[in-house]
């Protein structure tokens, strides 16, 4: 008797299979594109020592002008090392001169072949400067005019720093040995947990009130939006003037009140500066929890309420034993995936206090080291740390906090 193949084995489920990857692949491709492939090359400059100047190749540049009055003039080329470090090896300064023009004697090392020009300038160091004056003895207008038209032509080889084989540790170690680096962790994690449970918390609120039908409540639910639609530069800004020391409506509302003797500087002091920033993060953010919370609720069965209000259940007993069980799936999502997002989030802080007053997270240190200190090596070590302590979180977070089946 014929013992049929195990099911998905046999020919008909193996073209389907090819056919499918053949169908996923476009997608597959663009998502290494996308993604894939600029996370490999921040681990591969997390590596290099490469600084700001060092994403433009080590090439040498040059320039030419006619200077001079008639009777004086002289063709000037300006050449320089785009590099202030990288030497380059074999410089050769080529041109064509346009027929009218006639020159008188060539410096060194520049040779003239009938119109053809070339200057042999061998290796040149990082940070080299010349200029190569050719004197002119006779030259008619249309030269003139070419000359200003036509560009020389200039080649050489230099190590490219970000291609070569040369790593260094040195990038990692700024990282860990600085003495500033846990207390921006021990920022960043402050500001990732609080703001991630505060934006739950506040959307679970949020839902709970929402979740009964009365008039006005789409109105309501709109408003609920608006911290989430608005441009965060706006309501950055807003709260920055809203908080001001000096002109702020809310430092002058404490004082009229008796609640602070003098005005206070909301995100300029510590820690002062950090909580406020928490604040506007679960303010701006929890709109998000809000929606999923609140449609997660309308799908519960209404029918448990009804049993429960027959057994003289309170209101906190059928939040406790009903809606909770039932909410756990989606706020462990909303946890996992607003604590990411928080942990990557620059745009707030950098807005309200720019990193400073105890504000500084990775993220800021990212952009500090990068860009500020024109170190992208060190910026992307920094960033390298980001992508594995949320590696770690995640895996933490599937292993051991989650209890929803299917995540």
């Amino acid at each position: 008797m014929a013992v049929a193949p195990p099911q998905g084995t046999g020919p008909l489920q193996k073209r389907e299979a090819r056919l499918a990857w053949g169908l996923l692949f476009p997608t597959l491709f663009s998502v290494a594109l996308v993604v894939v492939l600029p996370l490999l090359s921040i681990f591969w400059i997390s590596v290099k020592p490469v600084g700001l100047a060092d994403l433009r190749p080590t090439a040498p540049i040059v320039r030419k002008d006619l200077r001079g009055k008639t009777g004086d003039q002289r063709i000037e080329y300006r050449l320089r090392n785009s590099s202030q470090d990288a030497p380059i090896s074999s410089v050769v300064l080529s041109d064509t001169l346009p027929a009218g023009v006639e020159l008188g004697a060539l410096p060194e090392p520049c040779k003239l072949n009938g119109r053809k020009l070339r200057c042999d300038f061998g290796d040149i160091a990082g940070g080299f400067r010349t200029r190569v004056k050719l004197p002119v003895v006779a030259i008619d207008e249309a030269a003139a005019n070419a000359i200003e038209k036509t560009a020389p032509v200039v080649t050489g080889s230099a190590d490219n720093i970000l291609t070569n084989l040369r790593f260094t540790t040195e990038n990692f170690a700024r990282v860990f040995n600085g003495s500033e680096f846990w207390s921006v962790l021990g920022v960043t994690l402050f500001y990732s947990v609080f703001g991630t449970v505060g934006a739950l918390v506040m959307g679970l609120f949020a839902a709970m009130l929402l979740n009964k039908s009365f008039r006005g409540q789409g109105i309501l639910r709109g408003l609920y939006l608006f911290p989430y639609v608005a441009p965060v530069i706006a309501v950055a800004f807003t709260w920055i003037a809203l908080f001001d020391p000096f002109s702020g409506s809310a430092n002058a509302l404490l004082v009229q009140m008796g609640v602070s003797a003098g005005p206070i500087n909301f995100f300029g002091d510590r820690p002062l500066a950090l909580i406020m920033v928490t604040v506007f993060e679960i303010w701006r953010y929890f709109p998000l929890s809000f929606l999923f919370i609140l449609a997660r609720m309308q799908s519960i069965d209404t029918d448990m309420y009804e049993a429960a209000d027959m057994d003289g259940a309170s209101p906190f007993q059928k939040f406790r034993y009903l809606s909770l069980p039932q909410l756990l799936g989606i706020l462990s999502v909303l946890f996992l995936l607003r604590f990411i997002w928080t942990f990557n989030k620059f745009d707030d802080i950098f807005l309200l206090t720019g990193g400073n007053a105890g504000t500084r997270t990775l993220t800021v240190n990212v952009y500090e080291q990068a860009f500020a200190i024109s170190n992208i090596g060190a910026g992307a070590a920094v960033a390298v740390v980001v992508f594995f302590c949320l590696l770690l979180f995640s895996v933490f977070f599937f292993k051991v906090l989650s209890r929803e089946e299917g995540l």
